[in-house]
């Protein structure tokens, strides 16, 4: 278990991630807990990673997603140095 986010009171918002069982429900319970620019910032920072994983470069990266250099950066030390959130879930979900 990641320890920077056992105090933040998360494990309420995972279960209920967890919960949903189709992609209507995802879309459903997404457009409720987030605003629009939340969304696409998280939908961004993941396809700025899948990208990462896939050797690509960050002016590609860039072009391709608008993404910032900074978040760029961010995003590949989690690759690099993070928890292998990303890296499960390149595994389960396949294009």
């Amino acid at each position: 278990m990641n320890t920077k986010l056992k105090g933040m009171n998360v494990e309420y918002l995972f279960k209920a991630i967890l919960s949903l069982e189709t992609m209507e429900e995802c879309y459903n319970f997404f457009d409720d807990l987030c605003t629009v620019p939340e969304l696409k910032a998280l939908s961004q920072r993941l396809e700025v990673a899948k990208m990462l994983s896939e050797g690509r470069v960050y002016s590609d990266i860039v072009a391709k997603t608008g993404a910032s250099t900074a978040t760029i950066s961010r995003v590949n030390r989690s690759l690099n140095y993070g928890a292998d959130g990303y890296k499960v879930i390149f595994e389960r979900i396949k294009d």
